[in-house]
């Protein structure tokens, strides 16, 4: 590999953060950063040598195809349309890329936390040996931020607006006060099975000074818990929720939004998911289709690692790699 293009590849070797749309599966999004990246480091100008043309006599040569020496039919043009020569020096051959081929023909491109298809949001991407850390993040045990949107007086299959209506119901009923104290019911539940799952004792120096410092958490495998949870939006029928969450799936957090329609004896649906942060990436930072080039890339991870420096981080940041 030439060493301008080595070194263009390695800038992109880290952990950042892209913006997944709606109605996109995960593994497209994927590849066309992958694409983007081949495309990016492989259009970087070669460095290489050892191409040529040789002479009878074994040595460099030029090769001239002048205009009247070519086939019936077949002509030379030059930029004002008319015919002209074309002559290719011994190493004008040797940078060509249906000559020499791509320099990378494949990378490793890794997903963090996935988001379903119609799900939309952070989601963080490893190149190379940022595989490692993005790794770290997935075992470690961070929260993530989530907007939904929900809809009052239907309830579907599949607790989405696009699945089969399997009934509907009044929401007259329903207000923002309601609202909040089913709210504050599920995340009492939520925070007893947080503590029920953390294996340390309440009693104790370290489960308050982990409370205090918000690293308190599941130890292990656990079932989905909701750290956080509060109405941003209210205007029946529609409604938005903010919410901290820990092993979720977007099909749970869906459902989570069916159960609060039916404690406040109505019905509901999600119409839209949207992850806002994952551990330390926001969605400020994420990366939107038409900047997924090798150079944004490069300027984000870097500018990650600088922030990961000041503010040090425990997770490992990849641009050091």
């Amino acid at each position: 590999m030439a060493i301008r293009a080595i070194r263009k590849f390695r800038a992109v070797e880290g952990l950042f953060c892209v913006y997944k749309p709606p109605g996109v599966h995960w593994k497209l999004v994927r590849d066309r950063i992958e694409t983007c990246i081949l495309e990016g480091v492989n259009g970087t100008p070669s460095m290489a040598t050892g191409v040529g043309l040789l002479g009878s006599g074994g040595g460099p040569t030029d090769l001239t195809l002048s205009a009247g020496s070519l086939p019936p039919g077949v002509r030379l043009l030059g930029p004002g349309r008319g015919p002209t020569d074309l002559t290719l020096s011994a190493g004008s051959l040797a940078a060509h890329p249906l000559v020499r081929g791509p320099e990378v023909r494949r990378i490793k491109v890794g997903v963090g936390h996935r988001l379903d298809a119609a799900s939309s949001g952070v989601l963080v991407i490893g190149v190379g040996r940022g595989n490692k850390p993005l790794n770290d993040l997935y075992q470690m045990c961070c929260t993530r931020d989530y907007t939904l949107e929900g809809e009052f007086g239907f309830a579907t299959d599949n607790f989405s607006r696009t699945g089969r209506i399997v009934e509907r119901s009044t929401y007259d009923h329903v207000t923002r006060d309601k609202l909040e104290k089913v709210l504050a019911m599920l995340q009492g539940a939520n925070q007893k099975a947080l503590l029920i799952h953390s294996n340390v004792d309440m009693r104790s120096q370290e489960a308050y000074e982990m409370a205090v410092t918000g690293e308190l958490g599941p130890q292990g495998k656990s079932p989905p818990i909701l750290t956080g949870l509060r109405v941003t939006g209210f205007q029946p029928p529609f409604f938005t929720l903010e919410l901290q969450c820990l092993n979720e799936t977007q099909r749970y957090l869906r459902k989570v939004v069916h159960e609060i329609g039916l404690e406040l004896r109505s019905t509901a649906s999600c119409t839209a998911v949207r992850r806002t942060r994952d551990g330390p990436f926001t969605i400020d930072q994420a990366l939107t289709r038409g900047q997924w080039t090798t150079a944004q890339v490069a300027l984000t991870i870097q500018h990650y690692y600088n922030n990961s420096k000041r503010q040090s981080r425990p997770l490992p940041a990849a641009a050091a790699l």
